[in-house]
């Protein structure tokens, strides 16, 4: 495992990579003292936007208008940068709020994909891969983050810069949840598409070893003691 992901195992809280916060910790990533808020504006952000891309989607169906579909695919962009950009700006980040976000992120990009399908045959077959490696490998590698006292995953490059670059930079996400959507609508091909959805899974598969290599660490202590 990198020694980054060791250090951090190893200046963890009481008990190998426990989850409670260091009190002198100055990283802006890492979970802060104070309890966290789930109702935030940030979070009304992402509901939104998960409900509007939905809705358009749905509408799309229904009405069989694709231009619907498109304007359900850029709700969800839109939203997505802006309820990041929310949580910063009013400083917002909570670990509810980043699952909400890989949830919401899940479900928007699912009925994307699952009715582009619909329209377009031909894509199935990258159109399924890819869901696959975002349903579940990339949802698996997303909430790992939890195993860390890190606010969310955008500050994974505190436990692992490798895996933060492959993944969650900007240039990773944009190579793992955008260039799929891009090569789809330029080129229409099939193939370009699967062997681009291969691409990204063989990056999963890495990131996943990369990760499990020496195991992640598990939150210390007894959930039952603290129960009211």
């Amino acid at each position: 495992m990198p020694q980054a992901l060791k250090v951090r195992h190893d200046t963890s809280a009481p008990g190998r990579g426990g989850v409670s916060e260091d009190p002198g910790c100055a990283h802006r990533g890492c979970v802060p003292s104070r309890p966290e808020r789930v109702v935030t504006v940030a979070n009304g952000v992402t509901m939104a936007r998960t409900a509007g891309c939905l809705a358009a989607v749905t509408l799309s169906i229904s009405t069989s208008q694709p231009w619907l579909l498109f304007l359900g695919l850029a709700i969800h962009c839109v939203g997505d940068t802006a309820d990041g950009i929310v949580a910063r700006w009013r400083d917002e980040e909570t670990r509810a709020g980043a699952v909400l976000d890989i949830v919401s992120d899940r479900l928007c990009i699912a009925v994307y994909y699952v009715s582009y399908g619909h329209l377009q045959h031909d894509m199935l077959l990258p159109i399924a891969l890819f869901l696959f490696q975002f349903m579940v490998l990339d949802a698996h590698l997303s909430l790992a983050f939890l195993n860390w006292p890190l606010r969310s995953l955008n500050y994974f490059y505190l436990v692992d810069r490798g895996l933060y670059a492959w993944n969650w930079s900007t240039p990773g996400k944009a190579f793992n949840s955008g260039a799929l959507i891009v090569v789809m609508l330029t080129t229409r091909s099939p193939a370009a598409c699967t062997a681009l959805v291969l691409a990204i899974t063989i990056v999963k598969v890495a990131s996943l070893i990369r990760l499990h290599r020496d195991g992640v660490p598990a939150p210390a202590g007894c959930a039952a003691s603290n129960a009211s």
